[in-house]
């Protein structure tokens, strides 16, 4: 007879588990079959509970994205934009609550480690924004970049798809909204700054704790939280208009931080705000109470409670309108905490009050210049 082998934490990585996707006809297990002696099973007894050891880690593979078309379109009343561009598919931060893990499902991968370690890449998104931008029926609105996973994860810094993606929106003098985890963003000030001084660009800055230890278990490759704050913090010393997310609040685990988190992110000159309450659509749920099993084990009764008094009963309700802050008398008190904080640091702008009037159609490559 065989041993269940339990997932196990990697380094660097958020997920515990790598779970078939809800598409596959299969489902994978890991077993122990007592062969094993100085590899995987090493360390396991298989009473010494979920979080004995940790797994060998795991290589990011990055793959080729062959999408027609970048801008993605919404027509959400819950988010304040109806266009967004993703450079990348699955995202090397491995937030474990990333609402977006379930698109790898998709792709026949795992919403699991598979989301954070096997990414894709758009390397011709340039080139196709330019020519959507082009088309004579493109009417301009303001574009998020990050909205789904992180713009600026690791690999960017290596393959510049953001960056070439900006290249092409200040030459057609397009409206951009950011929302990042990174200081990487820094790189392109030299794009950001002139446009933020045209009013046509702004950065979200998302911080999610300022504990870095749990920072590391929960975003275990994003940005640390201080280095987040000095981001802000340079982005607005540059003269780009620069905002937090509190995002996502998680009651019982760093909902008591929403106000420091605030206050530190308007101290470092943030002149905008917004939070999520916790989503867990389709695996996140199952993949977020494996994590809380092994990083919180003493919270997770009460974390689940709490998330379900705020979602009619459930671990997530998609409901327009509650999906992003939840109902009931914990998700109000969050709500009305947020509301005085930022009053009191007034933290009331707009970051979606940018500039259209300016937009320059692109000129697709060989096209006669108009005589007058």
């Amino acid at each position: 007879m065989v041993d269940l082998l339990p997932d196990r934490p990697r380094k660097g990585r958020g997920a515990i588990g790598n779970p078939s996707g809800r598409y596959e006809s299969q489902t994978r297990q890991l077993i122990d079959d007592g062969w094993a002696e100085g590899g995987w099973a090493e360390g396991w007894t298989g009473q010494a509970g979920r979080g004995a050891g940790t797994a060998p880690a795991l290589a990011t593979e990055v793959g080729i994205d062959a999408s027609r078309t970048v801008i993605a379109r919404n027509a959400s009343p819950d988010v304040p934009f109806d266009r967004s561009i993703n450079p990348y598919r699955g995202c090397e931060h491995g937030c474990v609550y990333c609402f977006a893990r379930p698109g790898h499902a998709y792709l026949g991968l795992s919403p699991g480690l598979d989301f954070e370690t096997r990414i894709f890449a758009k390397p011709e998104a340039a080139k196709r924004l330019s020519a959507e931008l082009a088309k004579p029926s493109y009417v301009p609105a303001v574009i998020a970049i990050g909205t789904n996973t992180d713009p600026y994860q690791p690999v960017e810094k290596r393959l510049g798809i953001t960056r070439s993606i900006l290249e092409v929106l200040w030459a057609a003098r397009h409206p951009v909204a950011i929302v990042t985890k990174s200081n990487l963003v820094l790189r392109d000030l030299d794009i950001l700054a002139p446009m933020a001084e045209a009013k046509l660009a702004r950065v979200l800055v998302s911080v999610t704790t300022l504990d870095p230890s749990l920072a590391r278990k929960m975003e275990p490759r994003a940005a640390r939280p201080g280095l987040r704050l000095e981001t802000i913090r340079r982005l607005a010393d540059s003269g780009v208009p620069t905002g937090t997310l509190a995002a996502p609040m998680i009651p019982g685990l760093n909902d008591d931080e929403l106000e420091a988190i605030l206050e530190a992110a308007a101290r470092a000159g943030a002149t905008s705000a917004g939070y999520i309450l916790l989503r867990l659509p389709l695996e996140v749920k199952a993949l977020f109470i494996e994590w809380l099993e092994v990083h919180f084990p003493d919270r997770k009764k009460r974390v689940l409670a709490l998330l379900r008094a705020c979602r009619r009963g459930k671990l997530y309700d998609p409901a327009f309108g509650t999906r992003m802050t939840g109902e009931g008398v914990t998700a109000q008190l969050l709500a009305r905490r947020f509301e005085l904080a930022c009053k009191r640091l007034g933290l009331a702008g707009n970051e979606w009050d940018l500039d259209t009037s300016q937009f320059e159609k692109p000129r697709p490559h060989g096209e006669q210049l108009a005589l007058f």
